[in-house]
């Protein structure tokens, strides 16, 4: 049987996140790197919305974005219980939480970063947006170990890849900002060997033509 394929760039966070969720389900797939400056004819054949990442499943089934491969993945294994089962209410808080995150924070993400880059007079409010959905969390995170209690769940590996990227736009502030937990929660998963092997970077496919195997338990 042919194993999913999954279109991916490395430092995209939405296909950080799905492979997180790969890689935490133990699924394994084969991994198709690209750039989006030349995105492959057969990507673009399956998911015409042209971004990363795109897992295509070996009966044709497409999921096109990221926190759908996540559930995915975790519906066909979940060894970490990422997902709360024997705690009805877990799941739809990570829901929640992830939420908010996708919509309000993304956006006000996206914008932030560029005024940073261009010096743009609404810096401070941009990054005033961003710190509140931050300063959520950090709320979460003073009592408890993780976003939605004491173990590890789907919320933190789906959120964490974005606050990795608000945590470089403006590094002194954010070394300085009142997020104490927050920032040794980030730095905790940031050293766990999981990321590191949800970072490793894979020749082009386009190029090389080559595949790699991805997300199989050792």
């Amino acid at each position: 049987m042919s194993l999913p394929i999954l279109y991916s760039l490395q430092n995209c966070p939405y296909a950080m996140r799905a492979r997180l969720g790969l890689l935490l389900a133990q699924q394994a797939v084969m991994l198709r790197a690209v750039v989006m400056k030349n995105k492959p004819a057969a990507m673009l054949a399956v998911s015409p919305k042209a971004t990363v990442p795109v897992l295509v499943l070996d009966d044709g089934t497409v999921i096109d974005e990221s926190l759908d491969i996540m559930i995915w993945a975790l519906h066909q294994s979940d060894p970490l219980d990422l997902l709360h089962r024997n705690e009805p209410e877990a799941y739809p808080a990570m829901l929640a939480l992830i939420d908010i995150h996708d919509t309000v924070f993304t956006s006000a993400l996206s914008k932030y970063k560029y005024a940073v880059r261009y010096h743009t007079d609404n810096e401070v409010e941009l990054r005033r947006q961003c710190a509140v959905y931050a300063t959520m969390l950090e709320s979460h995170l003073s009592q408890h170990a993780y976003l939605i209690g004491d173990k590890v769940s789907l919320a933190d590996y789906a959120i964490l890849p974005l606050i990795r990227q608000f945590s470089r736009v403006d590094r002194q502030w954010y070394l300085q900002a009142p997020l104490p937990h927050l920032r040794n929660w980030l730095n905790k998963h940031l050293q766990d060997q999981r990321f590191a092997k949800a970072m490793a970077k894979y020749p082009q496919w386009l190029e090389t033509n080559e595949e790699f195997l991805f997300g199989h338990a050792d």
